[in-house]
């Protein structure tokens, strides 16, 4: 309990505080934070560089270390920004450089909905904002943290944006994302990591790892066009690229379809991080060979 409180008490004072404090002073303390944190190779640090190297591929240890202190600053960077982003006005809200969303737009002019597919990179809170306020509101999920007041504190920042928030493993969130994807609606998931039992295995930077089976089986199922989306900085710009929508096979039987579409959504993100890899804030496990086998072999029997 006192730990739950001391946590919702960290980020309550950094939405007040970092937002009273002069923005160029605000980025300097967290680029701190991050070379601290960096320096010192805690559990996250050495994650994401395990991370990294499969996306770099084989780099001199010297290279993989600098691109993970870049990551590491990327990640802190997003922090400040959420810490300071209600504070922002219509015109900074608006200039986040988003290529590609004109036709995420054109789709919803036509009557279809739109899924975006992203994964753990850039400023995605910023991203909604922006295209909540510009194109419609965006329909999305929140992992569900502890203590119960921190979640509610995101959920009410969310929808302060725009946003309309669904909670992860809540009763219908499926049924209320195919509801909005179906009417026209437009969804943005995250879609690198499974946190269910429901995911589907696909080939990323050449090994197996597991994503979300939602931006498909929606699809599928609603007619939606699922677009992949990488967001990431341009200079000292939040930007990103709204990808083509993937092609959805016509042919096979429901679970087939689900995991040709999540492999063309993987795919698609192996373009746009190898571009930006240290946009990239893969902090957990995400591969199959660093998962626990035991955990592992529990999901699968009870998503089976």
């Amino acid at each position: 309990m006192l730990r739950d409180q001391a946590v919702y008490l960290a980020y309550a004072t950094g939405w007040s505080a970092v937002r009273r404090m002069p923005e160029r002073s605000a980025y300097a303390l967290f680029d701190r934070i991050a070379d601290q944190q960096w320096r010192s190779r805690g559990s996250g640090v050495r994650r994401l560089e395990a991370n990294l190297a499969r996306v770099l591929g084989p780099v001199p240890p010297e290279q993989l270390r600098e691109v993970s202190r870049e990551g590491v600053r990327s990640y802190m960077r997003y922090w400040c920004d959420a810490f300071r982003l209600p504070g922002w006005d219509a015109g900074r809200i608006d200039a986040f450089d988003l290529r590609g969303l004109d036709q995420a737009a054109a789709d919803l002019d036509s009557g279809r909905g739109v899924v975006l597919a992203l994964p753990h990179a850039g400023n995605w809170d910023h991203a909604g904002a922006m295209v909540s306020a510009r194109v419609a509101p965006v329909t999305t999920v929140a992992e569900r943290l502890e203590p119960e007041r921190l979640y509610e504190a995101f959920v009410g920042f969310r929808t302060s944006l725009g946003m309309r928030i669904l909670g992860l493993g809540d009763d219908g969130v499926y049924e209320r994302l195919a509801q909005a994807a179906s009417g026209g609606g437009l969804v943005a998931l995250l879609a690198d990591r499974d946190l269910s039992a429901r995911g589907v295995d696909v080939t990323f930077f050449g090994e197996r790892a597991r994503f979300p089976a939602g931006p498909a089986a929606l699809a599928i199922d609603t007619g939606a066009a699922v677009r992949p989306t990488v967001l990431f900085r341009d200079g000292d710009v939040n930007a990103g690229q709204v990808g083509p929508p993937v092609e959805v096979p016509t042919e096979g039987d429901r679970r087939s379809r689900i995991a040709a579409v999540t492999q063309a959504i993987a795919t698609a993100f192996e373009a746009g991080l190898a571009a930006h890899p240290t946009d990239w804030h893969m902090l957990q496990r995400l591969w199959l060979a660093d998962l626990d086998p035991a955990r592992l072999a529990a999901r699968d029997a009870e998503g089976a």
